[in-house]
């Protein structure tokens, strides 16, 4: 009897031991972990637009009872919009430090006028049947509807929708102050925690990366919506 109790001393000690050795060389290898202490860096992410402009296109041919395209013809012709949002770490202490994000300028201009001369093709297309329609017999080829427009309008077709058209997409502005800006980070609990430098009233923002290898995700409410991919050195 003695001898059995002596034994589940000893594998209870030993289970024990065990136990806190391994959550030891677990922790050990986490806060060690070459990866985990790369905090110091620059990221990129690409924020997709092409729904956004889409739907902005197809609510103003809408409104100017021009719809005869879908919602999906538009995000195919508009496909792959992006803007560039970069996002630099400085590590200043073990677990944290301070960061700086933005929107790139020529990323934004890019994107825009991508956006608009996509829908300038399908406006284009949408005027040639119009012509049609009311019995046009010149050409309706897509270079003589741009010269009629430009004769019409004094202005080309993506000229006439910049000024005339929809706002396909949130200005930079709007973007800066939702993806951008400047505060410290603090690994925290598995997340990179930002907090945000402002000085509006209130609670400050502060927002949440899960760290994926070298790649940093925003965390969003209903989860993931950007990853930051790290910038070879």
């Amino acid at each position: 009897m003695k001898t059995k109790k002596a034994m589940r001393k000893t594998v209870s000690v030993l289970l024990f031991l065990t136990l806190s050795i391994s959550t030891v060389l677990l922790a050990y290898l986490y806060f060690s972990s070459p990866e985990d202490k790369k905090l110091s860096g620059e990221w990129t992410a690409k924020l997709d637009m092409t729904e956004q402009a889409a739907a902005a296109a197809y609510g103003w041919l809408q409104e100017i009872e021009a719809v005869t395209v879908s919602l999906d013809d538009l995000e195919a012709c508009m496909q792959e919009l992006s803007i560039q949002a970069d996002l630099t770490l400085e590590q200043t202490t073990r677990s944290g430090g301070t960061f700086h994000g933005e929107i790139l300028p020529e990323s934004y201009d890019a994107c825009e006028q991508a956006a608009y001369e996509a829908l300038a093709g399908t406006f284009r297309k949408l005027v040639a049947r119009r012509l049609q329609l009311a019995g046009y017999t010149g050409s309706t080829e897509e270079d003589a509807v741009e010269a009629l427009i430009r004769e019409t309008f004094g202005m080309s077709a993506v000229e006439y929708l910049r000024a005339c058209g929809p706002v396909l997409l949130p200005s930079r502005e709007e973007l800066q102050a939702r993806y951008g800006g400047s505060g410290t980070y603090e690994m925290a609990e598995g997340f990179l925690i930002r907090e945000y430098d402002t000085d509006a009233p209130g609670p400050p923002r502060s927002e949440r990366c899960i760290r994926q290898g070298a790649d940093l995700i925003l965390a969003g409410e209903d989860g993931p919506v950007m990853r930051y991919i790290l910038r070879e050195p």
